[in-house]
C-alpha cells in the first residue's frame, strides 16, 4: 500500500482500488456539481492571520462536542453503505474513529446495522436520522439507537426528495450495485474489491432488515421513494422527535440563519451547517459562506457544525475561525476506507490531526480556544 501524505492521496488510492462506479457513487455529486465544487473553493477566499513570537511549545487540539470529549475538532458525517467501500464497512470505520478518540455518527442507511456498529465500536456514537413519512419506523429506529447507546439524534432535514446524480445515472449504479457487462469488465481489474463483493454480505441499508423486504435494488429504490421519503415533512416532525429523544438532538442541513433559528425554537442542541456534500441539490451556496450568518444568529443557543469541502487541516481551523464548534468529513474517511479498512481511516484521521497540530503552532494559537475571528486575516467575496 502507498503511504497517505495528504487526502488528496487517499481520493487517489481509493480511485484505483475502486471500480469507477463505485468511485464516482462516492465522488460525485447533484447535476453539474457547481455546488461540491463551491464547497472546496470557498476555502481558498479565507486566508489566515498568524501570530509570531508567540509561546506555542504545548498545543491542544482537544474539545467538547454536545458534551462529548473528543481528541481533534474532527467528526465523522453519517455516511451510508460503507461496505460498498471495504469489506467491514462501518464497523471498520467505528474501530478507527473511536482509536482516534472522535466521534462516528453512524447512518440511517448504514449496511451494518446499528446494533453491529455498537458492538465494534470503541468510542462515542452519535445517530443520524432521516426524517422519513413512517412514523413507526422512525420511533423504532430512536428506540434501537437509544438502546445502542448512542449519545445524540441528529435528524438530516435536507432530503425532501432524492436528487439527481448524472454520474451514477450513468454508470447504472443501483443499491445493492449490479455489474452489468460494462462494469463488470472494469471491476474485473480491482480484484481486492471484487473478492470482497463476492464473498461479503449483500450491500443494503441494513437497518431496515426485517422492516421491509426487498427482491432487488429495483424494489428497494421504489420502497424508499415511495414509502420512506418525506416531502411532507415540517418543524412539528422535528419537536415530535425532540419528544422521543431524551439526549441532545441535532439537525444537520440546515444553509440559512431563518432556519437555524427554527431548529433551535424547537429544542434543537446541534446545528450542522450542510448542504449533503452537494449531492441533494446543486446551485447552493458553499457551506464555509454562510457559517458565519448562522452563527451570529444562533448566538450560542446551540452548537455550531460544518460540512462540505473539508479536506485539510487549514480548512477545519478556517471553520473554526469563523464559528463552527467543529468540523464533520464525509469523502476524505470514505476514501481511506476504500484505500486500506480500517488503517486507512485512521491514517486520514492522522493526517487531520496532524495538520491541525502544525496550523495551531504556525497561527501562534496553542489551543482551539484561541482560535477565533482574529484569526482570520481577509475574506474576498
Amino acid at each position: 500500500m502507498h503511504k497517505m501524505y495528504s487526502i488528496e492521496d487517499a481520493r487517489r488510492l481509493a480511485r484505483r482500488r475502486l471500480p469507477r462506479m463505485i468511485f464516482e457513487f462516492l465522488d460525485g455529486g447533484a447535476d453539474d456539481e457547481s455546488t461540491l465544487r463551491s464547497n472546496l473553493e470557498a476555502f481558498d477566499k479565507v486566508t489566515l492571520n498568524p501570530r509570531v513570537m508567540v509561546d506555542v511549545s504545548k498545543r491542544d487540539q482537544a474539545t467538547t462536542i454536545l458534551g462529548d470529549h473528543v481528541s481533534l475538532p474532527v467528526l465523522l458525517a453519517p455516511t451510508g453503505l460503507n461496505r460498498l467501500f471495504w469489506r467491514d464497512g462501518e464497523l471498520a470505520v467505528a474501530r478507527a474513529a473511536g482509536k482516534a478518540g472522535t466521534i462516528l455518527m453512524v447512518s440511517t442507511a448504514s449496511s451494518c446495522s446499528i446494533e453491529e456498529v455498537a458492538g465494534a465500536a470503541t468510542g462515542v456514537l452519535w445517530f443520524q436520522l432521516y426524517m422519513w413519512r413512517d412514523r413507526e419506523l422512525i420511533a423504532l429506529l430512536v428506540d434501537r439507537a437509544q438502546k445502542a447507546g448512542c449519545h445524540v439524534m441528529c435528524v438530516s432535514v435536507d432530503v425532501p426528495i432524492m436528487g439527481k446524480r448524472p454520474r451514477d445515472l450513468r454508470n447504472g449504479m443501483t443499491v445493492p450495485p449490479r455489474l452489468g457487462f460494462w462494469n463488470l469488465l472494469d471491476a474485473l481489474r480491482r480484484h481486492g474489491w471484487v473478492r470482497d463483493y463476492l464473498t461479503g454480505q449483500e450491500i443494503i441499508p441494513r437497518n431496515l432488515l426485517g422492516i421491509a423486504q426487498f427482491d432487488n435494488a429495483v424494489s428497494m429504490s421504489a420502497y424508499i421513494n415511495k414509502k420512506l421519503i418525506n416531502p411532507g415533512a415540517t418543524w412539528d416532525n422535528i419537536r415530535w422527535i425532540r419528544e422521543l429523544w431524551k439526549g441532545p438532538l441535532a439537525v444537520k442541513g440546515i444553509i440559512t440563519a431563518e432556519d437555524a433559528l427554527r431548529a433551535v425554537d424547537c429544542g434543537v442542541n446541534g446545528i450542522v451547517v450542510s448542504n449533503h456534500g452537494g449531492r441533494t441539490l446543486d446551485g447552493l451556496p458553499a457551506t464555509l459562506d454562510v457559517l458565519p450568518e448562522i452563527v451570529r444568529a444562533v448566538d450560542g443557543r446551540a452548537e455550531v457544525f460544518m460540512d462540505g469541502g473539508i479536506r485539510y487541516g487549514t480548512d477545519v481551523i478556517k471553520a473554526i475561525a469563523l464559528g463552527a464548534r467543529a468540523c464533520l468529513i464525509g469523502r476524505p474517511y470514505l476514501w481511506g476506507l476504500a484505500a486500506d479498512g480500517e488503517a486507512g481511516v485512521a491514517r486520514v484521521l492522522e493526517i487531520f490531526r496532524e495538520e491541525i497540530d502544525r496550523t495551531l503552532a504556525q497561527l501562534g494559537r496553542s489551543k482551539l480556544s484561541d482560535v477565533d475571528s482574529s484569526a482570520v486575516r481577509s475574506r474576498i467575496e
